[in-house]
């Protein structure tokens, strides 16, 4: 499959379009009741006592045993055009006081955020984001927060289970004609964030420098009189390194068609549809049979982490995802929450039945063996700190957000790839299993309060 990536993955700032876009607010980029909680709060005096926002997940999704940290860099963008021009403050005028209103026109984040860095894994009730300030500061990011995780940490966890099951195959996200269509974007970052290696979508490409691909789709081939026809005008087109789509009609012929027309040196042929095992190994004994042993085999057509893996043993080169990485039945909800845990310096938290949450501002750390396996995950309060300290533990929150201001250096999209790569290695191998089962390790949470 041709790549025509522009760009390494690492050459921008983390989320920072590759090109230069007009801004626009994202202040509206969620609920109302944020602002109607901001207006009684403004009116009885409580808007400006210190607050802790955390974002967690209470369990992970059915059969999951890790998730992924993505979206943090896309959060922070967004955080820096969360202002209320003309325009977003006549949207709220409608429903609010016009003191609130003109609260609003000077509002600007002042508070501190910490957090996971993107490609980290978490557990249930890990910390992956702080959010420090005022009532009015923090409550109105809420939904912002929300979300981008809650999507992006999905696509991220769905992808690295896929990413995992193919080993060193190559991954290409296909995702973008079964979503909207900034989702798709996200979608391909994340995706790529996980491991996958290029994606379709051309503005996930230009906004993010990731590797793009693709040549043809079915009605390429349908378009001309004949098979042969198609494939001699897209090798015409992207030359004889080209993937040429060989199950139109009839995948024998159409492999045999596609060597007649590209010749032994022609990059690769795909299959989209059909039984994929047998059909991976009767194109490999086409290919070889017809001197094209250096011609690879790309499957698409539905593939999720468990087709992958099924797959394990077969003649593939690439494979190309798409539906079961952008939907929820591939990549459900991460389940991700964002609670008021401390108010003044005290504890504060929820104790409905099912939905309880533990109080007081918590930070994680990390704790390995000398192999470097991962053991536990400690989450304790930060009043209080952990309960012991070894060399091998590592504290997983990172400063993101001083004052309003987001910190340079932070990672870019290639190193979080990297470090979600080392992450992972550093999981127990029953971790890594696509079976139902526990966390792969124990969260060590503090004692209600």
């Amino acid at each position: 499959m041709s790549h025509g990536a522009s760009a390494a993955a690492g050459l921008y700032a983390p989320g920072m379009p590759a090109a230069a876009t007009s801004r626009v607010s994202t202040a509206l980029l969620t609920d109302q009741y944020e602002f109607t909680m901001l207006e009684a709060a403004l009116a009885d005096g409580s808007a400006d006592r210190p607050c802790v926002f955390e974002v967690f997940a209470r369990r992970l999704p059915h059969g999951r045993r890790y998730g992924v940290v993505a979206g943090t860099a896309r959060l922070l963008d967004a955080l820096a055009d969360f202002r209320f021009d003309d325009g977003t403050l006549a949207r709220l005028e409608p429903f609010l006081a016009r003191r609130t209103v003109e609260y609003l026109a000077s509002w600007r984040f002042d508070g501190h955020i910490d957090g996971y860095r993107e490609g980290e894994l978490y557990f249930p009730g890990s910390p992956v984001l702080s959010v420090r300030g005022s009532f009015a500061s923090a409550v109105v990011l809420e939904t912002l927060a929300l979300s981008i995780l809650n999507h992006d940490c999905a696509i991220a966890s769905a992808a690295a289970r896929m990413a995992s099951a193919a080993g060193d195959r190559p991954l290409i996200e296909m995702g973008s004609r079964r979503t909207h269509e900034e989702a798709a974007v996200a979608a391909a970052r994340a995706a790529y964030l996980a491991g996958f290696t290029s994606t379709s979508n051309l503005e996930a490409g230009r906004r993010y420098g990731i590797p793009t691909g693709g040549t043809a789709a079915h009605a390429f081939t349908l378009l001309h009189d004949t098979e042969a026809d198609a494939f001699r005008a897209q090798i015409a087109a992207l030359g004889t390194g080209t993937t040429l789509l060989v199950d139109t009609y009839d995948i024998t012929q159409g492999i045999r068609t596609a060597i007649e027309v590209a010749g032994t040196a022609l990059g690769a042929i795909r299959i989209d549809s059909g039984d994929l095992g047998p059909l991976a190994r009767a194109a490999r004994e086409e290919l070889d049979g017809l001197g094209a042993s250096a011609t690879r085999i790309v499957l698409s057509g539905d593939l999720d982490e468990y087709a992958i893996a099924a797959l394990r043993a077969e003649p593939v080169d690439m494979y190309g995802v798409g539906t079961s990485l952008v939907t929820g039945s591939g990549a459900p909800t991460a389940g991700m929450v964002y609670k008021l845990v401390e108010v003044d310096g005290r504890p504060v938290a929820k104790r409905s039945e099912n939905k309880a949450s533990h109080g007081g501002a918590k930070s994680a750390l990390r704790r390995y063996r000398a192999s470097g396996t991962a053991t536990e995950e400690v989450v304790y309060l930060q009043a209080q700190g952990p309960d012991r300290r070894e060399e091998t533990d590592v504290e997983l929150a990172v400063p993101l957000v001083r004052d309003g201001a987001v910190l340079p250096g932070l990672p870019n999209l290639e190193q979080s790839r990297q470090h979600l790569r080392r992450a992972l290695v550093s999981l127990p191998w029953e971790g890594l299993g696509l079976s139902q089962g526990d966390p792969a390790i124990p969260t060590v949470m503090p004692p209600v309060r």
